[in-house]
């Protein structure tokens, strides 16, 4: 008998949000990028080439009314992940604590990195041009390797050391925040335009 120990979850839905809020959330996205002086100096040190309000703006559902119904049907797919990996905490105890926004033209990536001190972590994507990258994971036993073969091209998608998932416009993705991602570089014409966001526990 083989077990499967030790998964990692990751969820992907579309987050059935109406086409006129998605064009609203897109708009919004440029308007802020347009205004945020702060997040243009911020992006242009640690987001090369392309626009995050991370480091300025990073509660966006605090005060467009329109993020913030984007975070009321993003806390319904938040829920159905916490029964999903049996996470014990009650559902109110997780919030969306920061939101913000991320605009990656041609040639723009976002390096390996994790979440600190948060429990779920996502994006929203508002627009994918054809031909976009995906969200890449990494096993997050990657480090405790020991003279551990190479796995297969085609091997299944449980065995593999890392593993991309490609999303569309109007989908969700949502993963533990200690699991380590990346956006490979954005390799076609046309902005890719996601919201990120974490759920900080919050008894």
């Amino acid at each position: 008998m083989i077990q499967n120990l030790f998964p990692s979850f990751v969820y992907k839905s579309s987050a059935k949000v109406p086409a006129q809020m998605n064009r609203e959330l897109l708009d919004e996205a440029f308007k802020i990028s347009q205004i945020d002086k702060t997040g243009q100096a911020w992006s242009q040190k640690n987001y090369p080439g392309g626009y995050t309000s991370y480091g300025s703006m990073s509660q966006l559902h605090r005060f467009s009314s329109t993020y913030g119904e984007l975070e009321k049907r993003i806390d319904r797919h938040v829920a159905e992940f916490i029964k999903h990996s049996e996470m014990d905490i009650r559902t109110k105890e997780l919030r969306m604590q920061s939101c913000w926004v991320n605009i990656m033209p041609k040639k723009v990536n976002h390096s390996m990195h994790i979440h600190p001190l948060s429990v779920v972590s996502g994006t929203y994507y508002v627009k994918i041009p054809k031909g976009s990258g995906g969200l890449k994971f990494e096993d997050p036993r990657m480090g405790l390797f020991m003279a551990s073969p190479a796995r297969k091209v085609k091997a299944r998608i449980e065995n593999q050391r890392f593993v991309t998932i490609t999303p569309k416009a109007g989908e969700l993705i949502l993963f533990e925040s200690w699991m380590r991602h990346e956006v490979p570089a954005h390799s076609v014409i046309g902005e890719r335009v996601s919201i990120s966001f974490n759920y900080d526990w919050l008894p």
